[in-house]
């Protein structure tokens, strides 16, 4: 009786990993269109 189920759909742990990279994705977005990225005024004539 020990019969293996197959998983149909998202899984938890897909989901939550998504989310996480959608997050970062977004973050590094809103930085820059705001110019808070650090890499922006190096040469000083901001």
């Amino acid at each position: 009786m020990n019969k293996r189920v197959k998983e149909k759909g998202i899984t938890l742990i897909a989901l939550i990993v998504t989310i996480v990279v959608l997050l970062i994705l977004a973050g590094v977005s809103i930085a820059m269109i705001t110019g808070q990225n650090r890499n922006t005024c190096t040469s000083g004539k901001c």
